[in-house]
């Protein structure tokens, strides 16, 4: 069943940049952030298909690849490591590349989508038994043990 996304916070705990997704130095603009939202909405279509069996949404398609046509920021050594240069476009390209890889390579029957129905995220199983329910223990896999284990002890005091 097809989820809509939550809402995009523009204003993040801590900025993209920050986070090592923009290049060093970019300033990204409205019409990057549009493109961004682009972006991400393609993706999630492309990676919701897999799963579930559907076919790939031609006009996702399209914009994954219009998007990772263009140029991918430049990695740059530095004294203290490495670092990307370049633009906002440029990061969106590095991100459309990789999925592409995921979407359309071997890593495509990894993919699944987290459980509670108040999730939207997905996420790739690498786990064992390939059974991994929920996109993080931190968030989700916490929540629905803590809500399994307020059901047990509320059915335990009433017997």
């Amino acid at each position: 069943m097809w989820r809509p996304r939550p809402r995009l916070r523009r204003h993040p705990a801590r900025p993209p940049e920050r986070r090592g997704l923009l290049p060093a130095g970019a300033a990204p603009d409205e019409r990057d952030l549009a493109a961004a939202i682009e972006l991400r909405e393609a993706i999630y279509a492309l990676v919701w298909a897999r799963p579930h069996g559907r076919p790939l949404s031609p006009t996702a398609i399209g914009t994954v690849n219009a998007t990772a046509a263009e140029a991918p920021p430049r990695p740059v050594l530095t004294p203290e490591g490495w670092s990307r240069d370049g633009s906002a476009r440029q990061a969106l390209s590095q991100l459309a590349r990789e999925a592409i890889e995921i979407v359309g390579g071997e890593r495509a029957r990894l993919l699944r989508e987290c459980a509670p129905p108040e999730c939207t995220q997905v996420h790739l199983d690498h786990s064992r038994g390939r059974r991994r329910e929920w996109c993080s223990m931190a968030t989700c896999g916490s929540r629905v043990k803590a809500k399994a284990y307020r059901e047990r002890r509320k059915t335990r005091a009433a017997a």
